[in-house]
């Protein structure tokens, strides 16, 4: 119960982070920008978005991870989600997170291959640890690859925030899922 707990309480906390931090961007779109360009390089909140919303993020995931008693392939997704968190924090994009850029940029888009890389493994991995619930995970596999797809086009495309969204809330909705009690 403690460690649903602690997903659902960071999940409120990222939530409401990426909510109220984009509130005080004026030209920041859901839809348009990743979550990292809330704390890109030059941004108002650069700092406080990347030590006082995704550093935290990343320690706790990481604390569960290391410590916690989660359920099967949850640690192991804990830990890439939390990795790439703490990397994106240490490493924040440059403006716009091109897909290339500068080595910091090279850096943060490794947090995303770690993250979302993880993602997409240990989804595919948790078929076994829920057979009754194997066609929704397919389901959720398939929409997570597409999103993906979709996040890793280049900073033009008109969608590419919504696409990350989809899948932070599969991985997040994931961690809810396998530890709820």
């Amino acid at each position: 119960m403690i460690i649903f707990l602690m997903y659902a309480i960071i999940t409120v906390y990222l939530g409401t982070g990426i909510l109220y931090f984009a509130s005080k961007r004026p030209d920041y779109s859901h839809i348009r920008q990743t979550i990292s360009e809330l704390g890109e390089d030059g941004a108002v909140n650069a700092v406080k978005v990347n030590f006082g919303l995704f550093l935290p993020v990343s320690i706790v995931l990481i604390t569960i991870a290391l410590a916690g008693d989660g359920v099967g392939f949850g640690k192991p997704l804990s830990l890439c989600i939390g990795i790439g968190y703490l990397l994106s924090a240490l490493f924040p994009c440059d403006p716009g997170s091109p897909l290339w850029g500068s080595r910091k940029q090279s850096v943060h888009n490794l947090a995303g291959v770690i993250e979302y890389g993880g993602g997409i493994y240990f989804l595919y991995q948790g078929k076994a640890f829920f057979p009754g619930g194997g066609q929704m995970l397919g389901t959720l596999f398939l929409l997570l690859m597409i999103s993906l797809i979709l996040l890793a086009s280049p900073p033009e495309f008109k969608w590419r925030g919504l696409f990350q969204r989809i899948v932070e809330i599969i991985l997040y909705g994931l961690l809810l899922w396998i530890n709820y009690p």
